[in-house]
């Protein structure tokens, strides 16, 4: 007697595993691999494609693993990845991920970051590309120091802050939007 009905719902409980396994299903429409999305474009809150989005990103987690590209820089470019796909143009986003305390190693270029870890530093091709689409990727001048690393040892494409801390007020005060990652 129960039986249809529980076939019925094992064969819905799977349709969703089966959308996420689909090859387009996610999507990474301007940062290339990284920042996946999924386009929702009938969900609520749907960016104004005419309006400028100002936020800064403070990002203070490296990653559980050195080989991986730090989750909260990923979230960077799924923040890209989810205006673009709304429509919002790339000059009306403007974006800085501002990198300190604990995520202070994921701006490091090749040369440190192999010697801190042994290998390539994964962050500089998501950096590199986020740097093309207009987001400004800074560090933290304290953390740098705090970390005992010399300032030449930051990546060409990260811009050197005083500090996490003024670059949030400072921006803050500009009306960005403060985004904890």
């Amino acid at each position: 007697m129960f039986r249809p009905f529980v076939s019925i719902l094992l064969a819905l409980s799977l349709l969703p595993a089966a959308a996420f396994a689909s090859d387009s299903f996610w999507q990474t429409p301007t940062i290339a691999g990284a920042g996946k999305i999924h386009a929702l474009p009938q969900a609520a809150y749907q960016p104004d494609r005419n309006a400028t989005y100002k936020v800064v990103f403070s990002l203070s987690k490296e990653g559980d693993k050195p080989d991986q590209v730090s989750p909260s820089l990923d979230h960077v470019a799924r923040a890209v990845n989810l205006y673009v796909s709304a429509g919002v143009p790339l000059d009306h986003l403007k974006f800085v991920a501002i990198v300190s305390g604990g995520a202070t190693p994921i701006v490091l270029n090749n040369a440190q970051y192999q010697k801190l870890h042994g290998i390539d530093n994964p962050n500089l091709p998501l950096i590199e590309q986020l740097r093309k689409a207009g987001v400004d990727i800074a560090v933290c001048g304290q953390a740098v120091a705090e970390h005992q690393f010399k300032y030449d040892w930051v990546d060409t494409h990260v811009t050197l802050a005083l500090s996490a801390l003024t670059t949030i007020t400072v921006l803050e005060q500009q009306g960005y939007a403060l985004m904890p990652l």
